[in-house]
């Protein structure tokens, strides 16, 4: 599974972005997929996953409430609605792809895309 995440960009806080990560593959719909972070001089976290049909999401406690993760696994897609943004939220965002049971340590994921940048301005 080959994955590339776009619409990332600059946004003042309190706007909103969405997150697509479009992957290769008939077997997309068999992974779990998640989103993960790294904002500068911090390590890469957890931030949304959601089970390979679409039932079961998870979010960190940092995003709960703000962003939505969702997927259409006709267009081999992915999404995160990011909503009332914060300066905190800027940080290079990941999508990965995960084949079992669904886990969110990082550990656990099969397949990385290249990251989307997102930026927001106070």
């Amino acid at each position: 599974v080959q994955l590339q995440a776009y619409g990332g960009g600059l946004v003042q806080a309190g706007g909103s972005l969405r997150l697509s990560c479009a992957a290769s593959g008939r077997t997309f719909s068999s992974y779990n997929m998640g989103w993960f972070r790294q904002a500068p001089g911090k390590e890469r976290e957890f931030v949304a996953a959601i089970s390979w049909s679409g039932g079961s999401t998870y979010y960190a406690d940092s995003v709960k409430g703000r962003f939505t993760i969702s997927r259409d696994n006709a267009k081999n897609t992915v999404y995160l609605q990011m909503n009332s943004l914060k300066p905190e939220d800027t940080a290079v965002y990941y999508c990965a792809a995960q084949w079992g049971s669904l886990r969110l340590s990082q550990p656990n994921y099969d397949y990385w895309g290249q990251g989307t940048l997102v930026t927001v301005s106070s």
